[in-house]
């Protein structure tokens, strides 16, 4: 299991919201790149990029930031956050993001998560951001009626190779990991997953690696990095272990 660094981006800047709440703001950092290249130096064997804005509105206000991340850093990036259409997603794949990640397109439109699938294999991953275990689109604004574990056996059997399951609850909340509910939707699926939302303490780590056996791959792990309380180096020590 690897431990995976996230910066989520809004107005070019590197944040981290509560719960989904883009009224909950922290700005950690003006200089993503700076960020990006530290997690880097501290043994990142990916960098998670979020594009909040992309995600809320549906654009790529945030692209030169994410190409000057892409360009700095040696290790490969995988973005989310407005991707909703496959020339969108070309662009994407063409500045050298080495994963993208469709969400809201997904659930509201199946064939462009099929076609991008079939185009570009496992540089495709699908996210399922979920509250009380439903589905949630439109940078988290809105909540279908499409249980999350649902959602995804249909993108398993669409030719999805990757889920990128976010427990909305506990984003940015440093309440501690819904281990529970990334336990069903591992057991849920025959494809890998990745865990995100909650990661407060290296117990986290410990516990998510309990369920490693499950299929889980990953954990995105964002607030607990910005305020000290995980420690980079010493979690991928312990998620590798």
């Amino acid at each position: 299991m690897i431990v995976i660094p996230a910066i989520d981006l809004m107005d070019g800047k590197c944040v981290r919201l509560k719960q989904g709440r883009f009224d909950s703001k922290t700005v950690f950092s003006d200089d993503p790149v700076e960020v990006a290249l530290r997690w880097q130096e501290m043994g990142a064997e990916w960098i998670h990029v979020v594009d909040l804005d992309g995600a809320r509105e549906g654009t790529m206000r945030n692209f030169d930031v994410v190409e000057r991340i892409v360009r700095s850093v040696r290790v490969p990036v995988q973005l989310g956050g407005g991707i909703r259409d496959m020339k969108r997603l070309q662009m994407v794949l063409d500045l050298g993001v080495e994963r993208a990640i469709i969400g809201t397109a997904a659930l509201k439109n199946p064939g462009f998560a099929k076609l991008a699938c079939e185009e570009f294999g496992d540089r495709i991953a699908v996210g399922i951001d979920a509250r009380d275990g439903m589905v949630a689109t439109d940078g988290w604004l809105d909540v279908s009626e499409k249980p999350a574990i649902r959602f995804a056996i249909e993108m398993e059997k669409l030719g999805v190779s990757l889920i990128i399951y976010t427990d909305i609850g506990r984003d940015g909340t440093l309440s501690g990991v819904n281990l529970r509910a990334m336990e069903e939707m591992a057991r849920s699926i025959n494809i890998p997953l990745i865990a995100s939302g909650g990661v407060s303490s290296i117990d986290d780590i410990e516990k998510l690696k309990g369920i490693e056996h499950l299929g889980l791959i990953g954990v995105i792990v964002g607030k607990a990095l910005y305020t000290g309380d995980l420690d980079l180096k010493e979690a991928i020590e312990k998620a590798g272990g």
